[in-house]
């Protein structure tokens, strides 16, 4: 079976509540069995629009990163961080 990952390319507008949202996504994560692969680090844009933070999470599965991505603790660690920035997250399943 193909593992599954979360990528995400953020933008953070105020650091101090996002460090909120974060640790507690960190939680779910762990809780979920999620991994993660990169969060955050130098980037270099190649093409396209890039964001400042980029994050890849590691998942046994497709549907475990699923099911973290549209947890209900997930949902609510998100909601910490309204108004702290922008992301794009997508569940991909791996080869």
């Amino acid at each position: 079976m193909p593992k599954g990952y979360v990528v995400g390319r953020a933008s953070v507008s105020n650091a101090t509540q996002w460090a909120v949202y974060a640790a507690e996504a960190s939680k779910v994560i762990a809780q979920y069995g999620g991994k993660p692969l990169i969060r955050g680090g130098q980037s270099s844009v190649g093409e396209g629009e890039g964001r400042a933070r980029n994050v890849v999470i590691e998942f046994e599965s497709y549907e475990k990163a699923k099911a973290y991505l549209f947890s209900g603790e997930y949902n609510a660690a998100r909601k910490l961080r309204e108004g702290a920035g922008v992301i794009d997250l997508v569940a991909v399943e791996g080869v």
